[in-house]
C-alpha cells in the first residue's frame, strides 16, 4: 500500500524542517519532496490531503509505567480530591457502582497531600470508618508512598513489629500503625496486592494504548518490570494485544526471568515488545520530601531525604548491565542521588570504557545540579527530565527548596547550553502522557500559581519537540527508524491541528491531536 501525504505542514524534525509531501509504502517512509514529483513517481499511490493540518513524527514516551497506566484504569481516581472526605466519597461511589463485595481489595490512585485541604496523608483509621470490611490501598500521585487501611495491613501481614525494608518507611505513631508507607516499603507491599482478573487486565492494556495514542505517542516504556508482570506480558503476546512498541526495563532481581521468558525480545522487538535493559531506584519524590538532596530541605536543620540503595548495590547493577551489554536506567530526583549514580558510572567506565556507549539514562533528574552537568556530558548520560513538575508541583518545590533551588529544577536550558542530549516524560500514570502539555511546560516554566520558575531554564519549542521525538528515539537506540520523517524510517506519525513551531508559546497545550498512525495504520482518530 502506497500513500502520499500533502496539503498541509509536514514537519520532519530533520535539518530541513519541512517537506511538501511524503510517500510511504507498507509502513515505511520511502521519499519526501515535492508533491508533483512524488505523484509522477507513484501515480497509483493513494493521496491524503492534510487539509492544512500538521503531520510530524509520532512522540516517543521516554519514561512511564505502561502497566501502571493500564491497571490505573481499573482503580478509583483521586486526582480531583480536595480533602479527605472527597477521597472517601470517591472510593465509596466506586465500590457501589462496581458492586465490590466484602473482603475484596479496593485500589485508589492519584491523591496528593500537597493539594488536600488537610495538607496531610489520610490514615488507616479514616479509611476503616468507611470501609471496615474491605482491604483498601491509596496510592499517592507520585507513586512513592501511600496508605493502607487496617484490613489491608492485616492481609499483608504488616504489624507494629514489621521491619521496613532498606530505603523505606512503615510509619508508627504512639505505638500504632498509621497505615502510611513510603518508598521501598510501599512498593514492596503494593506488589503483593492481588491483581485484577485477566480478562479485565487485557482490556485495560488495550485501553491504555488508546490513551497513549490519543496524545500522539506510538512508543511507550514499561519503566520497572517486576517478575509479577511476566504472566501478563505472556498473555498479551499470546492474544496479540500490543499495538504500540513497548520498551521494558527489568528490576535487577528479575532480569534472568524476563530474558528466559522472552528470549526473542532481548534488546530487539518481538511482537512490539523489547527488553531494553535494567532499572534501579536511587531515591524518592521531591514533592513527597523523600528525594535525596545534598543540602537540607527548606526549614530543616539536617533532613536531606534519603537514598534507597547502597553504593555497592548500585555498583553491582552497573556491572550487571555492562556484562550483559544492556542500558541502565536510574531513578534520580535529588542531586545526592544524581551524585551516587554519576560516581558509579564513572567507576564502571574505568573498568569497561565501552559502558558509556550503552547510553545510561538518569530518569527525572529533577534536582540535578548544574555543577553536575559536565560529568553528565562526559559520561554520555541522557537526563530524561520530568519538566511538567514545574507546573504541577512547582509551588510545592518552592516551599520545599526555596526559590533558587526550585528554579533550577529540570535544568533543560543549562543542559542544552552544555550540548547534552535530553528527553522529556510524564512518568504516567503520575501524569497523563500529554506531550504537548510537557512542551508547553518546558517553553514557559510556569507554576499553577503563575510563578515563572527558573526562566533561564526555558528551552525553545524546537528543542522541546526534539526531546520527545529525535532525542527520545536516540535514547532507545532507535534513531535509525524513528524520531524524524526521512526515507527508511517507520511511518509513525501524529497529525496536529496546528504547527507547534508557528503557535504562540502560551497556547502550545491547546494544540489538538487529530490522529496517530503506527506503521502507517491509524490507531487513533
Amino acid at each position: 500500500m502506497k500513500r502520499i501525504y500533502y496539503g498541509g505542514t509536514i514537519l520532519t524534525m530533520k535539518k530541513e524542517l519541512y517537506t511538501e509531501a511524503l510517500l510511504e509504502e507498507d509502513g515505511i517512509i520511502r521519499h519526501t519532496g515535492g508533491y508533483e514529483e512524488l505523484k509522477i513517481q507513484e501515480p497509483e499511490a493513494e493521496t491524503v490531503n492534510l487539509e492544512g493540518n500538521t503531520l510530524m513524527p509520532a512522540f516517543l514516551d521516554s519514561h512511564s509505567h505502561f502497566s501502571g497506566v493500564a491497571t490505573g484504569l481499573l482503580q478509583v481516581s483521586l486526582e480531583e480530591a480536595e480533602c479527605w472526605q472527597d477521597i472517601c466519597d470517591a472510593i465509596k461511589k466506586f465500590a457501589e457502582e462496581r458492586r465490590i463485595p466484602k473482603g475484596q481489595w479496593i485500589m485508589a490512585k492519584g491523591y496528593d497531600h500537597n493539594h488536600l485541604k488537610e495538607g496531610r496523608h489520610p490514615s488507616a483509621g479514616l479509611l476503616d470508618r468507611v470501609f471496615p470490611d474491605n482491604p483498601v490501598v491509596l496510592q499517592h500521585q507520585s507513586g512513592h508512598m501511600g496508605v493502607f487501611n487496617s484490613r489491608g495491613l492485616e492481609r499483608l501481614g504488616i504489624t507494629e513489629d514489621t521491619k521496613a525494608p532498606q530505603g523505606g518507611v512503615i510509619e508508627i505513631r504512639d505505638g500504632k500503625l498509621t497505615g502510611y508507607l513510603e518508598e521501598n516499603a510501599f512498593t514492596e507491599y503494593l506488589r503483593r496486592v492481588p491483581m485484577p482478573e485477566p480478562e479485565d487486565l487485557m482490556k485495560a492494556f488495550s485501553d491504555a494504548q488508546t490513551k497513549y495514542a490519543s496524545f500522539g505517542i506510538t512508543t511507550v516504556q514499561e519503566g520497572m518490570m517486576t517478575r509479577e508482570l511476566i504472566p501478563l506480558y505472556q498473555m498479551m503476546r499470546q492474544k496479540k494485544i500490543l499495538r504500540l512498541d513497548v520498551n521494558g526495563y527489568s528490576e535487577v532481581a528479575a532480569v534472568d526471568e524476563w530474558c528466559d521468558a522472552f528470549p526473542g525480545a532481548v534488546m530487539r522487538y518481538d511482537g512490539h515488545f523489547r527488553i531494553g535493559g535494567l532499572k534501579i531506584f536511587l531515591d524518592g519524590s521531591p514533592q513527597g520530601r523523600t528525594a535525596w538532596m545534598r543540602e537540607p530541605y527548606q526549614g530543616e536543620d539536617s533532613y536531606c531525604g534519603y537514598g534507597t540503595m547502597k553504593d555497592s548495590e548500585v555498583r553491582s547493577a552497573a556491572a550487571m548491565a555492562a556484562e550483559r551489554g544492556m542500558q541502565l536506567l536510574a531513578h534520580c530526583n535529588g542531586d545526592a542521588a544524581a551524585a551516587q549514580y554519576l560516581r558509579t558510572l564513572a567507576a564502571q567506565e574505568k573498568e569497561t570504557p565501552e559502558f558509556r556507549e550503552s547510553r545510561p539514562v538518569m530518569i527525572h533528574a529533577q534536582l540535578l545540579g548544574t555543577d553536575q552537568l559536565e560529568e553528565v556530558r562526559r559520561l554520555g548520560v541522557t537526563p530524561s527530565f520530568f519538566v511538567a513538575h514545574v507546573y504541577h508541583w512547582g509551588d510545592v518545590h518552592i516551599r520545599n527548596f526555596g526559590m533558587e533551588r526550585a528554579g533550577a529544577i529540570s535544568p533543560a536550558g543549562s543542559a542544552a547550553a552544555e550540548g547534552i542530549r535530553f528527553t522529556f516524560h510524564q512518568d504516567a500514570p503520575v501524569l497523563e502522557p500529554d506531550m504537548l502539555e510537557t512542551v508547553w511546560c518546558a517553553v514557559n516554566r510556569r507554576t499553577r500559581a503563575g510563578v515563572t520558575l527558573g526562566g533561564n531554564e526555558k528551552v525553545t519549542v524546537l528543542e522541546a519537540l526534539k526531546a520527545v521525538t529525535v532525542n527520545a528515539a536516540w535514547q532507545y537506540f532507535e534513531e535509525d527508524s524513528k524520531g524524524c520523517l526521512a526515507a527508511g524510517k517507520r511511518a509513525d506519525y501524529v497529525i496536529l491541528d496546528q504547527n507547534p513551531l508557528d503557535t504562540d508559546g502560551e497556547k502550545l497545550r491547546e494544540i489538538r491531536v487529530l490522529a496517530t498512525l503506527k506503521d502507517g495504520k491509524a490507531i487513533y482518530m
